[in-house]
């Protein structure tokens, strides 16, 4: 497989401005095949609006989900020594190594969709600088981020999901989504892990402090996610790219991957076409999020995990979305006769 290296931030937005659109043919020949299926117009809901934009987007017009796969990225972070986490750093690494040995919730959740699971580890040893101070990353070291997520998406896959592990993200993230979308610190800071009011009072102070060191720089997207985000947030956004280059469609996961597609969502209108969101967190600041990215969740199970968990548990939707659309027969097929519209 081809590697690609992103040398400056140039170079990736250049990347951005190039992507594919979907398959408009396949699109409306999708569309024109839900037509005929043997069920009441617009009887599946949803599930038929899913059916013809993944037809689209894999140039078919009745695809079935075969190869799924998820990507979980690790990063530590540098703001996690403002205390705005309840759990320490040294988490990430134990956490990397649940996962590889198939411990955690993301590992069940992938095995039981039949969804190849890999994890990126980015750096650990070597967290980002604590924003408030600097910039999280200098150029190179988001670039890195970017080119490991870029690397990582399998081309053989026929749809993607990417989660995260990182003591301290969510902070990060709503900083990142505080200079998108403003609002301010309190609007976007929320539990987390599970912080007391002093612990979620320190991650609104952080942001905001975040936010005004960087303020003179926030006017780019990917500046933001340099001075603001981490390793894995980068990385998400750089596999979410990826995907769209690849045209296979992506389900995003809760709060913190939504502020790495954010930032690409800034920087290149229409960047998440190819984008479908699996479900709004119980993280408070997700549903507004997902209101500015226009994007309407598959579910709402008050999970709050993050690791791509969300993502993970709404591919059965996308699976059985298509298994209905390109599975069941048409009318004529049927023998069934097809109704008037009266």
């Amino acid at each position: 497989m081809q590697t690609t290296i992103f040398s400056s931030l140039q170079q990736f937005r250049a990347a951005l401005a190039q992507q594919p659109g979907p398959d408009a043919a396949a699109s409306q020949g999708a569309a024109d095949r839900n037509g005929q299926l043997t069920k009441p117009p617009g009887a599946l809901g949803r599930l038929e609006d899913i059916a013809i934009w993944y037809a689209g987007w894999r140039g078919e017009v009745a695809p079935r989900i075969t190869a799924p796969h998820a990507v979980v990225f690790a990063g530590n972070h540098g703001v996690v020594a403002q205390g705005v986490s309840a759990f320490p750093a040294e988490v990430t690494a134990q956490m990397v190594a649940n996962f590889e040995h198939g411990g955690a919730a993301i590992n069940q959740l992938c095995e039981s969709s039949g969804t190849v699971l890999d994890v990126v580890a980015l750096d650990l040893e070597t967290p980002t600088e604590d924003f408030t101070i600097a910039p999280a990353m200098d150029e190179a070291a988001v670039c890195a981020a970017l080119s490991a997520g870029w690397n990582a998406v399998d081309p053989k896959a026929d749809l993607f999901l990417t989660g995260e592990m990182g003591i301290g993200n969510t902070t990060s993230a709503a900083a990142i989504f505080a200079a998108l979308f403003g609002g301010g610190a309190s609007a976007w800071v929320g539990r987390g892990t599970g912080v007391d009011d002093d612990g979620l009072g320190r991650k609104a102070d952080a942001v905001a402090r975040g936010l005004d060191l960087h303020a003179y720089r926030l006017d780019d997207p990917l500046m933001v996610l340099a001075c603001l985000g981490g390793r894995e947030l980068a990385a998400m956004a750089g596999a979410i790219a990826r995907a769209r280059s690849l045209r296979i469609p992506v389900i995003l996961d809760g709060f913190i991957c939504c502020a790495a597609a954010a930032v690409l969502a800034k920087a290149q209108p229409g960047a998440l076409d190819h984008c479908i969101a699996g479900h709004v967190s119980a993280e408070s600041a997700h549903g507004p999020a997902l209101k500015h990215l226009g994007l309407t969740p598959l579910m709402s199970l008050d999970m709050r995990l993050g690791e791509g968990s969300g993502a993970a548990l709404a591919v059965g939707i996308l699976k059985a979305a298509l298994a209905c659309h390109s599975g069941m027969a048409t009318f004529a097929e049927a023998g069934v006769s097809a109704g008037s519209g009266a």
